[in-house]
């Protein structure tokens, strides 16, 4: 054999050596199959059932995206109240949605109007459920102002309709999203082909439609109409090809719900106020912003709009709008929404108009040493009431429990067709580090351990304090109602000259500056208080959506 066969033999089998280790090495490729079992996804035979469609949570109505992350929350300048309720503290923040503008009164009313069809207030059984619902319009009306042309049209009239809702309290907001999510998922299930068309226009009492409901128990959403909950073409496609009741329905693992509508945490309103994007080297912001615009004033330094004011607020005393003819702000009350350039998250009015409200209850201190993750502190935690069949407990027209808040108005606790929530128990709680009772709102900072009074031998954790050893010591009223044959309140007021504090568990912070207030409030970090069933003139609320998944978007680029 000569010398070149030799060399061409060698690497004949060099080669197939080569194939042989490359073969055997092979790494399978699990992108159509299972790494747990190696059961291929979606088979026709059973098997895993992957949803290989979705890509990112879609952006809800009216919602704006915001990338989360850390931020300094808290003040760090000026302090004219001397409060020193917001020392500074590094927060981090999950990405959520937050509505572009202020809920108005536009929007409002198509929640009035639905309920007003749905619980007709002309019957007795549901006229508690649209009082409960309605504003207070007399937050307009001032002993020493003339304001009646507010108090009877600024809801109403087609003039304001497109302003910030006002005169809404902290309750009355907080069922406001839970209606917004049910309506915007019944339009999803619909325009996806799932339930029949169009039967949102027809929802009689009784047959309304909860997220919840659909995704625990959807044979008994629309009040068990199975004609609506599987009417759409796709249901009825998929009906005709199943053997089982299997994909009849949509559920959480589908993607096609979204999260809830709720009102943001303090901490996510802050971040996203201050909107810092535009302020960050990399992974270091350059300095901090003192409003949600640039620079250190309130006045614009744009050439086309230098001097203009950038948010509504009170410019000094007996000064709200500016001079007749060439007005600073261009609003004497609030403005209507987009009337001013948004941040750079593309949020507008989180700076003036009107002053919003925010999950958080009101602590002078932000227990950054407890958490500095999504810090939120209102956490009460429910689970869904499970009947003796098992099933879960749908709230009926008979079973409606209504709450008298402390300022006489009635409130229904749940809505027809919504799942009965009760507190969580010993099955959540027991031997659990994260929480070990239902109720959290007062955690190290008013419950029985934050005390000077507390002893830590011999005493019950869960013992309730004497009301003159309570923490905070705010006055107790209690309103109920007279006699069940009549509409008569017996008020209680609390006549005590002996409190000394009025936070507790049932004020809510609000942010931000509105019409009534002076420049130092516009500050993102500045934080009040006020009852959570009280209304004013000048609080309105904006809704926020977690999300689900990554924490930037798939079409992310760099910034820098």
């Amino acid at each position: 054999m000569n010398l070149t066969k030799k060399i061409a033999l060698r690497l004949l089998i060099l080669a197939l050596t080569s194939t042989f280790i490359v073969s055997c090495n092979k790494t399978r490729d699990y992108k159509d199959s299972s790494r747990a079992t190696g059961w291929k996804f979606n088979s026709r035979e059973g098997g895993p059932q992957k949803n290989s469609q979705y890509t990112e949570q879609e952006t809800g109505p009216g919602l704006v995206f915001v990338e989360g992350g850390t931020f300094t929350m808290g003040k760090v300048q000026d302090d004219p109240m001397h409060d020193w309720n917001n020392s500074p503290n590094q927060q981090h923040v999950q990405s959520f949605y937050m509505d572009e503008t202020e809920v108005t009164n536009f929007m409002y009313l198509q929640y009035l109007d639905w309920i007003k069809q749905v619980f007709p207030p002309d019957n007795e059984e549901y006229r508690k459920i649209y009082e409960g619902a309605l504003i207070d319009t007399l937050v307009w009306r001032n002993r020493l102002g003339y304001n009646e042309v507010m108090t009877y049209n600024y809801l109403r009239h087609p003039a304001y309709a497109e302003y910030p809702v006002v005169g809404v309290s902290w309750i009355q907001a907080v069922e406001f999203g839970n209606w917004r999510t049910d309506r915007v998922n019944e339009l999803i299930l619909e325009q996806d082909g799932i339930t029949a068309r169009n039967s949102r226009y027809d929802v009689e009492v009784g047959q309304t439609f909860s997220t919840e409901t659909y995704l625990n128990a959807p044979t008994q959403t629309y009040g068990g109409n199975d004609s609506i909950t599987r009417g759409g073409k796709k249901s009825k496609s998929i009906a005709k090809r199943s053997k089982d009741s299997t994909n009849l329905f949509i559920q959480r693992k589908d993607g096609l719900l979204l999260p809830a509508y709720r009102l943001p945490t303090e901490a996510e309103w802050e971040y996203a106020a201050l909107g810092l994007v535009s302020l960050r080297n990399y992974n270091v912001y350059r300095g901090r912003k003192k409003y949600p615009w640039d620079g250190q004033y309130t006045r614009s330094g744009k050439r086309k709009s230098r001097g203009d004011q950038l948010a509504n607020f009170k410019q000094g005393d007996g000064d709200y709008g500016g001079i007749a003819g060439w007005s600073d702000d261009g609003a004497d009350i609030t403005a209507e929404i987009k009337s001013y350039e948004p941040n750079d998250y593309g949020l507008y009015d989180m700076a003036g108009n009107v002053a919003e409200w925010v999950a958080d209850v009101y602590r002078p201190i932000v227990d950054d040493e407890f958490n500095d993750f999504n810090y939120y502190r209102g956490n009460v935690y429910t689970k869904n009431a499970i009947d003796e069949n098992g099933k879960v407990k749908i709230v009926t027209v008979d079973s409606i429990v209504f709450d008298t808040l402390n300022t006489g108005k009635i409130v229904a606790r749940d809505l027809p067709g919504e799942i009965l929530q009760i507190p969580v128990d010993e099955n959540e709680t027991y031997l659990r580090t994260q929480f070990s009772k239902s109720d959290n709102r007062d955690f190290r900072d008013g419950d029985k351990r934050s005390t000077r009074y507390y002893q830590s031998f011999g005493e019950d954790d869960e013992e309730e304090l004497d009301d003159s050893k309570r923490m905070y010591n705010s006055p107790l009223h209690k309103v109920t109602e007279a006699d069940s044959a009549s509409m008569d309140l017996n008020r209680q007021y609390d006549k005590s000259t002996k409190r000394t504090s009025l936070v507790n568990n049932e004020v809510r912070v609000y942010k931000g500056g509105s019409w009534r207030d002076r420049d130092y409030w516009l500050d993102p970090a500045q934080r009040r208080y006020f009852p959570q069933e009280m209304a004013t003139d000048y609080i309105g609320f904006r809704c926020a959506m977690s999300r689900v998944g990554s924490k930037s978007k798939k079409n992310k680029s760099a910034r820098n």
